[in-house]
């Protein structure tokens, strides 16, 4: 079947409901265990094929003006045929393919947008297991993809497959050189005066993406690094280190005498960091030292966007400071969504995807650990006592398993329960209940400045429901 025009940045972002019918994109992409639906060679063929009908544009005979994509991907064992697979698929549709080898998801956005292509693709299950694998892309503006343009795109995969005419098959290469521009540009996100020198840090890559690039970045700025989970084999990805295993990190800085610790995920779009004692800050932590240091240096900072999990001493502490704080939904396309929507610059997760949208187009952890080192420079402080203002409410999330029909939002108890709760709670705590979107639980968070008072309302509303 001829490809049509569409374009995957035409459309405004805009903040939706996820409940839209998306049938096969996440929150990321799509994402599955490897070899079961959705993540299997034919599928991934044919999710590059509608993709790259969106992307088709008009074409002088022989393959002029043909658009690109760039496909990067981490380190797991499946990343060689899923890569083969969507190659396959944009190559059906007319589409250039450039592939980079392991590369992180940030890295993909920045050079897809550097290079002026079409799109940016990225092989990655991020902080999942081995065995799991995903597909997720950017817009030539180096953006996560809108919801339009994803059902767009799944609208397609209801159409046979077809395949332009020989003349105007897409080729395939190599684009040399990707890791070297990656690693410039992230260096290029602090001033060009900032030494590390004299610094100590432990890097894990998670055995992931980043296991070339994050190392050189800060070794390259002077530091003296100490490299953990940078020996990816296929299989060991995330396996007890990186973000998700922050404790590999901390072990590395006391026993090396480090004075930080950065921890990336598998894709290395998030970080959690620790200091010489091996105290772990989360992306809470993190956003608010970032946003103190951009006011340190008499800039205007009007407002940022975390998620509903983000905790309520964040943004007590930036209303402090004279900073709005609003909330999206869990995912870090919503936070830029919404920082899209209000012009804003700076939002993340406290999982550690950070959004800095004046160094970057997306979350990137070797950028955002820049940014929280260049802090510690200006001011000559350390992590401690940049975060030392802000002081997290303990929460507890109870996780009840849940039939399809039940109608937990009209349940009689648990509203009561709710009541009862809020009421006790006041202004200096919160509660959020929300259902999972990939399994039949309900999820019951409190919030508390005291932490038992946090665990025994959280398990009244899970008593609430029995």
């Amino acid at each position: 079947m001829p490809c049509e025009f569409g374009g995957l940045s035409s459309i405004r972002l805009t903040i939706r409901d996820s409940s839209m019918g998306r049938r096969y994109f996440g929150t990321d992409g799509v994402r599955g265990t490897v070899g079961q639906a959705p993540i299997t060679p034919d599928f991934v063929m044919r999710l590059g094929y509608a993709a790259g009908c969106e992307l088709a544009v008009h074409r002088e005979p022989g393959g002029a003006n043909r658009p690109a994509v760039l496909i990067g991907k981490d380190t797991r064992i499946s990343g060689y045929m899923l890569e083969a697979a969507l190659e396959a698929g944009f190559s059906a549709a007319g589409i250039d393919v450039l592939m980079t080898g392991p590369l992180p998801t940030p890295g993909v956005a920045y050079l897809t947008r550097a290079l002026r292509l079409a799109a940016g693709v990225v092989i990655s299950a991020s902080h999942n297991p081995f065995a799991d694998n995903g597909i997720k892309f950017f817009s030539a503006q180096g953006d996560k993809l809108p919801d339009e343009v994803e059902l767009r795109i799944e609208a397609r995969l209801d159409e046979p497959m077809g395949c332009v005419d020989s003349v105007n098959l897409g080729k395939a290469k190599r684009l040399e050189g990707a890791a070297e521009r990656y690693i410039e540009f992230c260096k290029g996100t602090v001033p060009s005066s900032m030494t590390l020198r004299g610094l100590k840090l432990v890097v894990d890559a998670a055995h992931g993406a980043a296991y070339q690039t994050a190392p050189a970045v800060f070794h390259e700025l002077g530091a003296e690094v100490i490299v953990i989970g940078a020996q990816p084999n296929g299989t060991n990805i995330n396996d007890h280190v990186g973000a998700t295993h922050p404790e590999s990190m901390c072990e590395a800085v006391l026993k090396h005498g480090a004075d930080l610790g950065i921890a990336l995920d598998g894709d290395a779009d998030r970080i959690v960091l620790c200091d010489a004692t091996g105290r772990i800050y989360n992306g809470d932590e993190l956003l608010y030292i970032m946003v103190r240091d951009r006011l340190a240096l008499g800039q205007t900072v009007p407002g940022v966007v975390g998620t509903l999990m983000s905790n309520l001493a964040l943004e007590q502490g930036l209303r402090k400071l004279g900073v709005d704080f609003i909330r999206a939904k869990v995912g870090d396309r919503y936070v830029l969504e919404a920082l899209r929507e209000q012009g804003w610059l700076f939002g993340g997760e406290s999982s550690g995807h950070l959004l800095c949208l004046d160094r970057h187009s997306t979350g990137d952890g070797t950028v955002s650990a820049l940014q929280i080192l260049a802090a510690m420079r200006r001011s000559g402080l350390s992590l401690a006592e940049l975060a030392s203002e802000l002081v997290l409410y303990p929460q507890r999330m109870i996780n009840v398993r849940i039939g399809t029909d039940l109608d937990w939002k009209n349940h009689a108890g648990l509203r009561e329960a709710t009541r009862l709760v809020e009421q006790e709670l006041g202004s200096s705590g919160r509660v959020l209940i929300r259902a999972s979107g990939t399994e039949p639980l309900l999820r019951l968070m409190v919030e508390a400045q005291d932490k038992t008072l946090a665990d025994g309302a959280a398990q009244r509303l899970a008593d609430a429901l029995n």
